[in-house]
């Protein structure tokens, strides 16, 4: 692992989960100052450079992160069990996103939905290949399909983050086709 990969997973843990880990102050949008950032950053052990943070922030391929458009406040895209509101609006989906998975939570999924567990939203995904990515993570990815008229229909509602990963709350088991097993 190289160690601009190394720094970015340390950003996801600050900048989702941990901000306490290094005393940064993330506000109730989610946006950290990059300055305070990067003090604090040295003062855990860790050289980070503004120009490597730019780089991590264009360069990743999932697009994690989001500067803005001075460069001075950074901010994780999703995926946050601390609790912010990004102020994403609501969007329509389109007919199906898809939800990738491992077999061992298949039985727990066909009984409670789709959870956040720690994050604040379910995570969709757009394509199916997208999905079998993040199942991939795990093990042997299973795909599930999400149908989405139907929790529309049933006053559910979906985000999209910045970069492109789709967002509700849960997904009860009844709006979801799982493949033949």
């Amino acid at each position: 692992m190289s160690t601009l990969e190394q720094k970015s997973k340390l950003l996801s843990r600050w900048l989702r989960h941990r901000p306490d880990a290094i005393g940064l102050e993330i506000d109730k949008h989610g946006w950290v100052d990059v300055a305070e950032l990067l003090l604090k950053s040295a003062g855990a052990g860790i050289a980070l450079t503004q120009d490597e943070l730019v780089q991590i922030v264009v360069d990743n391929d999932k697009q994690r992160f989001s500067l803005n458009v001075d460069r001075t406040r950074i901010r994780a895209a999703q995926g946050h069990s601390v609790d912010v509101d990004l102020k994403l609006p609501v969007k329509t989906p389109p007919p199906v996103l898809f939800h990738g998975t491992v077999q061992k939570f298949i039985a727990s999924i066909h009984r409670q939905g789709l959870l956040p567990g720690t994050r604040r939203d379910v995570h969709l995904s757009a394509t199916k290949e997208t999905a079998a990515e993040v199942g991939a993570r795990r093990g042997a990815a299973v795909i599930l399909v999400v149908e989405t008229h139907p929790l529309l229909r049933d006053g559910y509602q979906f985000r999209r983050s910045e970069n492109g990963v789709w967002l509700i709350p849960s997904v009860p088991s009844k709006y979801l086709r799982f493949p033949d097993t």
